[in-house]
């Protein structure tokens, strides 16, 4: 089962991470200028730090000295606890790494990562994550018939799987955390127990806190393409999704659907476009191969 969704991670996608390395491993100034700021990898669905080896590999050829920790948490099935569940264990393993990197440091996130990676970003204070990328992960949720959730739910079809996921027993699988029906929305803002809130599209007292949290990261990079295989639609990368049509809106597009919308998306759309203290967009989609499509890295200080 674990090729279901570990197969998308050839050696293929250290290409695909080339183009960014020279922005995140920036070497530090003055006496410090031979190190590089640490890089924490964490894996997606069914994965394990194993899947990471030969990204590990790479940086470690190409950038000697620089500290990556692949964390070595909710492996395999594991990896569908529910999402705050190891959204708290991913904290206390990062904690420690951050604390011992004053100049900060960089987050690599994979597939079901990303999500675990962006509540990170979003529930911890004093966090000092310089860069985050989010490798094909389903920022806006998922949508879809996949291998591995005919596995997981083999009675179920995309169409009526709202049933199981948006009842408290789904909520406890990580994938129904951000299983996405575009067709049942009510039922997805009121029974989402994680998805829903990292958004800010179900109001909770925190939203105001994770914002500015969220706030603190120096960079963030969004990859992915239509050529992704499991993502669906492959533009929930980009914060990109269906409406009730399936059509897909582009993140931007969203905007005039939900004008009370105060998600993360909106947050990223109006920083990517005039982020606070600068005159002009730091917003850019830089075009990474034919098949995967752009992508997207934003400056958000």
């Amino acid at each position: 089962m674990l090729g279901l969704w570990g197969q998308r991670l050839p050696a293929a996608w250290v290409l695909l991470l080339l183009p960014f390395l020279p922005l995140l491993l920036l070497a530090a100034p003055g006496p410090h200028r031979a190190s590089y700021k640490p890089v924490i990898v964490v894996h997606g669905l069914f994965d394990s730090s194993y899947s990471f080896r030969h990204l590990l590999e790479y940086i470690n050829e190409t950038h000697p000295g620089t500290v990556v920790t692949v964390l070595d948490l909710f492996d395999g099935r594991e990896s569908l606890r529910p999402l705050w569940e190891q959204v708290q264990g991913f904290r206390e393993a990062v904690v420690p790494i951050m604390a011992k990197a004053p100049q900060g440091v960089h987050l690599i996130c994979y597939s079901q990562g990303g999500l675990v990676c962006r509540a990170l970003l979003s529930v911890m204070d004093d966090h000092n994550v310089d860069s985050f990328i989010s490798l094909s992960s389903p920022q806006m949720g998922q949508y879809g018939d996949t291998d591995y959730l005919k596995w997981l739910f083999p009675t179920s079809m995309r169409s009526n799987l709202y049933r199981i996921c948006y009842s408290p027993w789904g909520q406890e699988f990580s994938i129904c955390n951000y299983w996405h029906d575009p067709h049942h929305d009510d039922l997805y803002l009121n029974a989402s127990s994680f998805l829903a809130l990292i958004n800010g599209e179900r109001d909770h007292p925190n939203a105001t806190v994770w914002r500015k949290n969220f706030l603190r990261v120096g960079h963030l990079v969004l990859i992915g393409g239509p050529d992704d295989g499991v993502i669906t639609p492959w533009q929930s990368s980009f914060f990109g999704f269906y409406d009730a049509n399936e059509t897909v809106l582009e993140m931007e597009e969203q905007l005039p659907a939900r004008p009370t919308h105060q998600s993360e998306l909106l947050l990223l759309r109006l920083v990517c476009l005039k982020p606070p203290r600068r005159k002009k967009p730091a917003c850019r989609v830089q075009r990474q191969s034919e098949s995967w499509g752009p992508g997207l890295s934003c400056a958000l200080s």
